[in-house]
């Protein structure tokens, strides 16, 4: 994506004002069409642009004006742009330890794990937000050169390939006849918009909660925005419903949600590799009392590849081992998981408000025997407790939901991380009964600005990097000028060695994060 102060010069050096008259390239072709005084376009296969001029002579005003304190602002925003040039370099420099950060970065920086697969609605919020911030990039250059006495030709925005990006063009001779401090503050205003952008983003986000008080209630309840046709929830859980527990364990916010589940899928992993590594080291399960008459009666599965299988529908279940009572016989058998879960718990990996367990171990009554779902690794046997807010009744505020009539229980056996990012979740739970647009109005606003702080966080440090066309070269190259003591051919020998070493770290960077860096798939 270019979009910085040294990629806008370029752009003027290398078509010259041909292409701002409608004048024709090396081969040619038309490269742009006036469609009157304030816009031009440019359009081709892979790349299409608006190029904007209505706003030259208000942003032009606007830096004369307030012409000091912009100065001051923009100096600041100097300090933050060498400061994330050397932080940048640095974090590329690391790239040769053993243990990079790159993908944790990657997560922090983007919001997402690499691995992530983006939805077409986040896909919507991606390019909103990306539209935005460049603008927001572009406003600081345009608004430090008009500061400095220099007038932007126009404002771009355009599309290549798929991605959206900006630049403003200014005259090249003007710029260079700058002094560097002060064309140091053009280069890094940029990255300090976005800087400053992030900030807000933050505090909005903080706030958030604050704002919206007066019409709903936050943190108090998991409230599903939307279950996609894909989801394994699909038809368990519906828009508006309430997620009381994972497991009888109470959870309040999305993050809440992901890191329970990321627990419990651990937990099953070395439940499920000490099960099938033929140990019987005596673990935590989760166990149904189940009559000896239902299992005489269960269809009984084989062994194939050292794992017992089921016909059908019909989920594999084995003898729980238990520390407090005596081993009992081992039993496998194929039964209905719906039949079930209807049926009291035992075993002591069940943590629950349900008064159907009552924590007494591998205990049944006479007549029962305590058997668990035989998981394997990836698969994990968990119950999901919700509340339908659907009418009325269920959605009066106060309801106790260990007693409501709308709680409802279901079991889900699957990969538990899949399930549960595949599921929209928000910690905010409107106070009335509301429309769906009204409903999903608080997960829109925080996504928003939860989006937009990692692409303008993202927009920073990639602008920071020290690589051709973007940011960080114009950066590079103002700073060399304050190294008097080195000649012009070394300086510009200088800025060559570090860009290209730059631009080769980057995409390492790029590789270790997006390509190495991905989990094995499940």
């Amino acid at each position: 994506m270019e979009i910085s102060g040294r990629r806008m010069r370029r752009f003027r050096m290398r078509f010259g004002r041909n292409r701002l008259a409608g004048g024709e390239n090396d081969d040619g072709s038309v490269l742009s069409t006036r469609n009157g005084g304030n816009t031009e376009n440019e359009a081709s296969c892979c790349y299409c642009d608006l190029k904007i001029t209505m706003f030259n002579e208000h942003i032009s005003r606007l830096g004369r004006r307030f012409s000091g304190a912009m100065k001051i602002w923009f100096s600041i925003g100097l300090g933050f742009g060498v400061a994330s040039l050397l932080l940048v370099t640095l974090f590329l420099l690391l790239q040769f330890h053993p243990k990079p950060l790159s993908n944790r970065l990657a997560s922090a920086v983007f919001g997402f794990s690499p691995s992530t697969r983006v939805s077409l609605s986040g896909f919507v919020y991606v390019f909103v937000s990306t539209v935005i911030t460049v603008l927001v990039h572009e406003l600081g250059h345009a608004l430090a050169a008009a500061s400095e006495g220099i007038q932007m030709e126009y404002i771009a925005v355009f599309i290549a390939a798929i991605f959206p990006g900006g630049l403003v063009a200014f005259d090249h001779d003007l710029l260079q006849s700058l002094p560097s401090f002060n064309a140091l503050r053009v280069y890094c205003a940029g990255v300090w918009h976005n800087a400053v952008f992030c900030a807000l983003c933050a505090f909005g986000l903080f706030l958030l909660p604050v704002m919206l008080s007066p019409f709903y209630k936050h943190g108090e309840s998991l409230v599903v925005v939307d279950v996609p046709s894909k989801s394994p929830l699909f038809g368990y859980l519906s828009p508006g419903d309430t997620v009381v527990s994972l497991d009888g364990i109470r959870v309040y916010k999305p993050s809440e949600w992901l890191e329970l589940a990321a627990i419990l899928d651990k937990q099953n992993t070395e439940t499920s590799n000490a099960s099938f590594g033929g140990s019987r080291r005596f673990h935590h399960g989760k166990g149904y009392c189940v009559p000896i008459s239902m299992v005489e009666e269960g269809f009984k599965g084989k062994m194939v590849e050292n794992r017992y299988v089921c016909p059908g529908d019909l989920t594999p279940f084995s003898t729980m081992p238990c520390s407090d009572v005596a081993a009992p016989r081992e039993v496998s058998v194929c039964l209905d998981a719906k039949d079930i879960v209807k049926l009291n718990k035992c075993g002591d990996g069940w943590v629950t408000t349900s008064e159907t367990h009552d924590n007494s171990g591998c205990v049944c009554p006479q007549g029962e025997m305590c058997l668990q779902a035989m998981q394997s690794p990836g698969i994990s046997w968990t119950e999901i407790s919700y509340k339908r807010t659907s009418s009325l009744d269920c959605s009066r505020l106060g309801m106790d939901f260990n007693t409501s009539s709308c709680v409802g229980t279901f079991v889900f056996v699957g990969d538990l991380i899949a399930m549960s990012r595949s599921v929209q979740l928000t910690a905010y739970q409107p106070r009335w009964l509301l429309n769906y647009f009204v409903k999903s109005f608080p997960d829109i606003v925080e996504r928003s600005l939860t989006c937009t702080f990692h692409v303008s966080l993202a927009l920073v440090l990639l602008n920071s990097l020290p690589v051709y066309y973007l940011d960080g070269e114009s950066i590079l190259e103002s700073c060399l000028q304050f190294f008097t003591w080195l000649s012009p051919r070394k300086k510009k020998k200088a800025l060559q060695l570090c860009l290209f070493g730059g631009s080769l770290l980057s995409l390492l960077a790029f590789f270790r994060i997006f390509f190495v860096g991905l989990p094995p798939s499940r």
